[in-house]
């Protein structure tokens, strides 16, 4: 395994590429040094934008009290007409370790039409997502707290409200304190996601014939393979033949949906292997077409590095509601990317998400589909039975205490490690069905 690792699907500094490539002969421990995180967005301030020549940009916007009366819960928010255009919008604040009780709505303005949206929830449970605590990403200093991101569309107008419905905490060396009820520096983010770079001409699966790669061959896809074509291509570099692996299936590169890599803190962090995969969904609402899906990743990845003060997308892979495959957090597809997806259980697991919301709203047959081929090649990789259980060391959280070895599923819900309603009732609800699909493509 640990040769197959090493000279598997890797990545340039530019993008992950669709063939085996030429990579260090091994992957830094879990504990391995990370580059320090850069400041989310420079200074905090009343409005801060991407230089013109970058693709995308972000609006970080103060909130204000609002007037109120008598016995009110507190409320904090702002009205603007006069925004850059923006199609992805979250609400933070200073400490990641405060929780916002509370409820954030917003609406918008259409761009062209000039329609208002009626109000809309923003989902406030979002630090059960980011590092895990003690890792470098966590510690950087950088880190805010955040709502998940919602996407809204071409926008160019917005008005938020944050009204407090609970006594907001922060816990400091294992005691909880009460805070004011609202988190302090409270910031809405207004993102732009941007054009996707053009694909360079002639840029496919392909590599040169010693399997090395140049940011100029990115390719916008690894292809899919057969069972037999995976299995083959294991041995053809040397691996150990696994009994148990499912057919690789077709993945958007980062290349391929627009990755501006000049975002991201630059190397990567590994653990040691993939025990489980942990599923999720986004929470940015399912109004999103296929063909904007790309644009919506664009819009989660540059709230995740330049609002929430992440090192990179929180997510290993990413699956839209037509069941396409899209890579997430730079390193290689095939290799143990350290994410930010679960609070307390990234180490020698996966992060996958489903855009969109899934309370209420049940999943596409294609998502869960592609969830399950997901897994059957990824953990095939690994040698791990979809269909199993694992333990995994936790980190720190609220469900299991740091240092608790804790026996799961191999293919969990978010929820299973951290008291959350992610990956939302519907979807958690497949994910017995996503199991049994999985360990079939693997052949068991």
């Amino acid at each position: 395994m640990r040769g197959f690792l090493a000279s598997s699907i890797g990545v340039t500094c530019a993008a992950a590429l669709a063939l085996p490539l030429t990579l260090p002969a091994a992957a830094a421990p879990a504990s391995a040094p990370a580059p320090a995180v850069q400041p989310a967005s420079g200074a905090r301030s009343a409005s801060t934008t991407a230089a013109p020549d970058l693709p995308g940009s972000t609006q970080s916007l103060p909130l204000t009290p609002r007037t109120r009366t008598l016995g009110a819960a507190p409320e904090q928010g702002l009205t603007r007409a006069d925004v850059h255009r923006f199609s992805l919008v979250g609400v933070t604040w200073t400490d990641p370790d405060t929780e916002l009780r509370g409820q954030v709505q917003v609406r918008t303005r259409a761009t062209g039409t000039g329609e208002w949206s009626g109000w809309q929830d923003i989902d406030t449970h979002n630090e059960d997502h980011g590092a895990d605590p003690g890792t470098a990403e966590r510690d950087s200093g950088h880190v805010h707290g955040s709502t998940a991101p919602l996407w809204v569309g071409d926008s160019d107008g917005v008005d938020v409200r944050v009204r407090a419905t609970g006594a907001a905490t922060r816990t400091a060396g294992g005691v909880e304190e009460q805070l004011p009820p609202l988190p302090t520096g409270l910031h809405l983010e207004l993102v732009d996601p941007g054009a996707a770079e053009a694909p360079l001409a002639g840029a496919g699966a392909t590599t040169n014939r010693n399997r090395t790669a140049t940011p100029r061959l990115a390719a916008t896809e690894i292809p899919a393979l057969s069972k037999q074509a995976t299995e083959r291509d294991m041995v053809a570099l040397g691996a150990k033949a696994q009994p148990y692996i499912g057919p690789r299936p077709r993945i958007v590169t980062r290349h391929g949906w627009g990755a501006d890599e000049k975002l991201r803190e630059k190397g990567f962090v590994y653990t040691k292997k993939v025990k489980a995969a942990f599923v999720h969904h986004t929470a940015t609402g399912n109004n999103y077409r296929c063909s904007q899906a790309p644009s919506v990743i664009r819009g989660i990845y540059r709230y995740h590095v330049k609002s929430s003060g992440w090192r990179d997308i929180g997510y290993n892979f990413l699956v839209d509601k037509c069941g396409t495959i899209y890579e997430g957090r730079a390193g290689g597809v095939a290799k143990a990317v350290m994410g930010a997806h679960t609070l307390g259980f990234n180490t020698n697991s996966m992060g996958i998400a489903v855009l969109g919301t899934f309370g209420s709203a049940k999943p596409s047959s294609a998502a869960v589909t592609a969830i399950a081929k997901l897994t059957a090649w990824k953990l095939g990789l690994y040698g791990v039975n979809p269909r199993g259980k694992t333990y995994l060391k936790s980190g720190g959280g609220n469900l299991y205490r740091k240092g608790k070895n804790v026996r799961l599923n191999v293919i969990s819900g978010h929820r299973d490690g951290f008291a959350t309603e992610c990956p939302g009732r519907q979807l958690y609800g497949k994910l017995g069905s996503a199991r049994s699909t999985s360990a079939r493509y693997q052949g068991r």
